[in-house]
């Protein structure tokens, strides 16, 4: 049964995790054509679970990653992206990776306090955290809850680097703080920019902001002294790969110093999902588009190893590398690689006063 795209959301189904005993199939009744003439479609809405966290840092020993540890606010995105690589983790709890990703949200409401806790213990050691690598800490219940904008109060608190990675505009709403943390090397912004064309981006990321207010995101990030760079991301080739170019120089007009890419990637559940949703958006195209995937992917629509799961091999992900490379050349990104300052970190005294969310 070919489903219908969701107005606002990226996901068309609520497809089974990996996890369920049974798998929910829809089929094609004369019945359910009755009850659609009679029964006026509810859009999913979207709700919030807090959730109390024991520890907040995440540490990883993936030898692709140039990071160690890393923080995560909110599990599932509302940006709803279709390709979001974080979507199987929803099965963890027991929700689908599909509609409930982008429509069960859980914020760590304690996140602050938890931070705080963690870099005070005495042994522990800095190194730059990452914030946002699995879902983005700017997505659109941050402007209501702010536990993004705590966390980098505790940041400045203790002098801790911090690398942002985000897809949304309203990083800008804590220029303030990250001004603060600038001027002491203590903080960058990556802007997620996978390519620039509206139309897509309101069907691949229907909640996220658009290309142009996040390349925008990126000057006024720049004007106000905070280094930012930009990752490429996804390439989808055959439906944006096209605009490699156009989103490098256009980032380096804004002011973003460094570049990266990644290939998109279809783990588990997400390689379902996205062909669902090639063939609601792109029928044509849909079968094109996933042969070149599988062709970077070892005749797979996803190939975990480290060292290509970022960027895919054979004949088509080599050309993407060289002109990514070429392009990056041509614009001035990457001539220098920005790195924050660990030697400034400070554990404040017990007497302090401490910054709590609530």
């Amino acid at each position: 049964m070919q489903r219908t795209p969701i107005k606002g959301r990226g996901s068309i189904s609520n497809r089974t995790s990996r996890f369920e005993q049974y798998e929910r199939t829809a089929v094609v009744d004369d019945w359910a054509q009755i009850q659609a003439q009679q029964i006026e479609p509810q859009l999913p809405r979207t709700t919030v679970r807090s959730e109390t966290a024991r520890t907040v840092i995440t540490r990883n020993s993936s030898p692709d990653i140039s990071f160690d540890r890393s923080i995560n606010p909110y599990r599932g995105c509302e940006h709803g992206c279709i390709y979001c690589y974080a979507r199987p983790s929803h099965a963890y709890l027991n929700h689908s990776p599909g509609l409930d990703f982008e429509t069960i949200l859980y914020s760590k409401v304690n996140a602050a306090g938890v931070l705080r806790a963690e870099l005070s213990k005495p042994l522990y050691v800095p190194r730059v955290i990452a914030l946002g690598t699995n879902t983005d800490p700017y997505q659109p219940i941050e402007r209501r809850l702010r536990i993004t904008a705590a966390l980098l109060e505790v940041f400045a608190e203790f002098n801790h680097p911090v690398v942002i990675t985000t897809k949304s505009a309203s990083v800008t709403q804590d220029i303030p703080v990250l001004q603060r943390l600038a001027e002491k090397n203590l903080v960058k912004v990556m802007m997620s920019v996978g390519f620039l064309d509206a139309d897509i981006a309101r069907k691949l990321e229907p909640r996220a902001s658009s290309p142009r207010a996040r390349i925008e995101a990126l000057r006024k990030l720049g004007a106000a002294g905070v280094p930012t760079g930009v990752i490429v991301a996804p390439i989808i080739p055959a439906l944006t790969d096209h605009e490699i170019e156009k989103v490098l120089f256009s980032a380096k007009d804004a002011g973003a110093g460094e570049a990266s890419y990644v290939l998109i990637r279809l783990p588990r559940e997400v390689a379902g999902l996205f062909q669902e949703w090639l063939r609601g958006h792109h029928p044509l195209k849909a079968t094109h588009v996933m042969n070149l995937i599988t062709q970077m992917r070892g005749g797979k629509a996803y190939d975990s190893n480290y060292g290509t799961r970022m960027r895919g091999t054979g004949v088509h992900a080599q050309l993407i590398e060289q002109r990514f490379k070429k392009a990056c050349a041509k614009a001035g990104l990457n001539q220098t690689r920005h790195t924050l300052n660990t030697a400034l970190f400070l554990r404040p005294s017990p007497g302090t006063t401490q910054l709590s969310l609530f």
